[in-house]
């Protein structure tokens, strides 16, 4: 059975995966484009085609694991491999307003990685029992 507990903790993390979600299609539209943009922060090209398909990697897997998978730490832990360097090499110096949202997304990745359980998927087997 369904509770609402469950239930808003699902949305819950419905919602903050939409925000990941987002991200990946300019990435991956734009995949040279986004690499130029790592390397004007310093880092090496080839490094920076790795590091970009690196972090699609875990935007995607993350954000799926996060909403659907049955171990919710895990998608909150590679969230987290992408939005922590990703915070401090583009939003750090100077601080701009993406730091402010990244810090609170981090926070509430980490909100989930203490607090999480298993179960925290939603079953709708109870739909299909009437």
């Amino acid at each position: 059975m369904m509770t609402p507990q469950i239930l808003l903790d699902w949305l819950g993390r419905v919602l903050m995966a939409a925000l990941f979600v987002k991200a990946v299609p300019g990435k991956l539209t734009d995949f040279s484009g986004t690499v130029d943009v790592i390397a004007s922060k310093g880092i090496a090209e080839p490094l920076a085609g790795f590091l970009l398909a690196s972090a699609i990697t875990c935007l995607i897997l993350g954000s799926v694991v996060f909403v659907f998978g049955t171990n919710t730490r895990l998608g909150a832990s590679l969230l987290l491999v992408f939005l922590v360097p990703t915070t401090l090499i583009f939003h750090t110096f100077p601080v701009d307003s993406g730091f402010f949202m990244n810090l609170a997304l981090i926070g509430a990745l980490l909100l989930a990685l203490t607090r999480s359980s298993a179960g925290a998927v939603p079953s709708f087997r109870w739909l299909r029992q009437r």
